[in-house]
């Protein structure tokens, strides 16, 4: 008995984007971001053999398109059952369409028993040209620094690496209601965004060498906490001509306005938002304070989550088909 791949397993996690460090890459480089794959949220999905391309389940157009373009890509037939069972919201700040699209081009590519690196799938379905967090998340999980776009370079290359710690928790703050930039609306925001001045780079690539990543190396909450709402309130206030505001949904802009009266530091907005998120130091606090924002008027309306950093990329299962012999 033997045989081929009959079918792939893939789950594959979301992420917080953390932020930009130099919109402008007057070194030579553009971009940069910081980013965390979470716990929940993820993208789970199996891909199997069939006669001809299909999808269902939750963003089933959109991971048709991306089965076609990988296939394309990969110089395979695009033959291929998608079966999502779990899928990322949409434009809310989780990295959804990277997630699902490298998670379809990676089954696809072990359906018919191909290496290929992460960066090439996300080319191959036209993601990661901005951010590298998604590749990073997709292929080690935890805490992710990007070291920007160069010239000519089709993605930008992960430069830090740190596991998140176990005990801490994030408090995601979500409004359904509500979707962040994507598609023409985004390209046309980067585009009107004054300057990034070189001031400001400095001060972000400041704070992350010499604040973000030796805190959470040596796991130090406070300084980690302080400096990741530094950097939110000085990209919120960057970004706020093109999203109304330092957050882009004013029901989370009051629930995290409330968390910061509290005395919480480590809050801010993922991508575009809307989610909106506040950093804690254990599970115990974390829920505490999500049920007393929970009974306040102006958050009833949103849905509130407490998650914890995934240390770990994505997963990837293959299941052989086996044929009998004829008897």
């Amino acid at each position: 008995m033997g045989g081929e791949n009959a079918a792939v397993e893939v789950f594959a996690p979301a992420r917080l984007h953390l932020g930009f460090l130099d919109l402008e890459g007057a070194l030579g480089r553009r971009y940069g971001s910081l980013g965390l794959a979470i716990d929940r949220f993820g993208t789970r999905l199996t891909l199997t053999r069939a006669k001809r391309a299909s999808a269902e389940g939750p963003a089933a157009d959109r991971a048709r398109s991306y089965l076609e373009r990988a296939a394309a890509s990969l110089g395979v037939p695009p033959a291929a059952r998608v079966a999502i069972e779990e899928a990322s919201p949409e434009h809310a700040g989780f990295g959804s369409g990277t997630q699902l699209g490298l998670a379809v081009a990676a089954a696809l590519a072990h359906l018919h028993g191909l290496t290929v690196a992460t960066p090439a799938l996300a080319a191959a379905i036209g993601r990661g040209a901005r951010s590298g967090i998604g590749i990073g998340a997709f292929d080690l999980g935890g805490f992710i620094v990007d070291g920007g776009l160069k010239s000519g370079a089709e993605y930008p290359p992960v430069t830090a690496h740190l596991a998140f710690p176990a005990a801490w928790r994030i408090l995601l703050i979500l409004d359904h209601g509500r979707s962040g930039l994507h598609g023409d609306a985004e390209r046309a925001a980067f585009s009107a965004l004054p300057p990034f001045t070189e001031a400001l780079a400095g001060r972000l690539c400041r704070l992350v060498l010499m604040s973000l990543l030796p805190g959470l190396a040596e796991e130090d909450f406070t300084a980690v906490s302080h400096t990741l709402g530094e950097i939110q309130s000085r990209l919120g206030d960057y970004f706020s001509p093109a999203q109304n505001g330092r957050f882009s949904s004013p029901a989370v802009a009051d629930a995290l306005t409330w968390l910061g009266a509290q005395g919480i530091t480590g809050t801010g907005q993922s991508s575009w938002g809307p989610t909106g998120f506040a950093l804690f130091e254990s599970a115990a606090e974390a829920t505490r304070m999500a049920e007393r924002l929970s009974e306040e008027p102006g958050s009833r309306a949103l849905e509130l989550q407490v998650v914890a950093g995934r240390n770990a990329g994505a997963e990837i299962a293959a299941r052989r088909a086996v044929k009998e012999a004829r008897r």
